[in-house]
């Protein structure tokens, strides 16, 4: 598809309408607050219908292993990385793709891991306002340090996650984001020139994942352009 579909007026729409999602979840067994998948899917699921947004979910990589706690049960550690596309109506589309990790003794691993990855799809696809971005599952195990590999290599798989999401967020802006970027200035009667000033850059494919997220916060603080009469 083109960049003139529908999806690319649905999304800041559909940004407009969405409250901020705070921690209402409490972790049973560290005590601390959260934002459960549950929590944006009610906080998104009006817009989406309204806006006649749907998301398709895919696996594109999986890793599995077995951890063990420090009480000695075993764990199942699951880390899949997603690719969510959000279609409007006329079939155009934009897509996210995302990891999340997840951690059960039983059989839900993936299950949680899918459901993080979904949940910080969202968050960045919509702006979701929030606080802070920082937000832990419902579920913590305190876990023994993995042993060294064969070939003594240090890293966990967890450092490797962390370093994929920091990566992704200094990556570069694609074209996507970009006409969604310029589109909403001007639905909010922004000049981009005001933009770029004030993140001291001379183009938008200059801007990272960052700064985007941040820009498109900004702009929902304005109401709309008015239209000439």
């Amino acid at each position: 598809m083109g960049e003139s579909g529908k999806i690319y007026q649905a999304i800041p729409a559909i940004m407009g309408e969405i409250d901020a999602v705070g921690k209402s979840q409490k972790n049973a067994k560290q005590g601390f607050m959260y934002r459960g998948v549950d929590d944006v899917m009610n906080a998104i699921n009006p817009a989406l219908v309204k806006h006649k947004v749907f998301i398709v979910p895919e696996i594109l990589d999986q890793k599995r292993e077995e951890r063990k706690t420090n009480t000695g049960a075993n764990l199942i550690y699951s880390i899949c990385q997603m690719k969510f596309r959000f279609f409007a109506e006329d079939g155009s589309s934009v897509e996210a793709v995302t990891i999340g990790e997840g951690m059960d003794s039983g059989d839900k691993a993936t299950n949680k891991a899918m459901a993080v990855a979904f949940k910080y799809a969202c968050f960045q696809i919509f702006c979701i306002p929030t606080a802070e971005m920082k937000d832990p599952d419902a579920d913590s195990h305190a876990v023994q340090p993995k042993p060294q590999d064969s070939q003594g290599q240090d890293a966990t798989e967890e450092q490797k996650n962390r370093e994929m999401v920091e990566q992704g967020n200094k990556a570069s802006i694609d074209a996507v984001k970009i006409k969604v970027l310029r589109d909403t200035i001007r639905q909010k009667g922004v000049s981009e020139k005001s933009v770029l000033q004030h993140y001291k850059m001379d183009a938008f494919e200059k801007m990272t994942m960052a700064h985007w997220t941040n820009a498109m916060q900004m702009l929902e603080k304005y109401p709309d352009k008015k239209e000439s009469q």
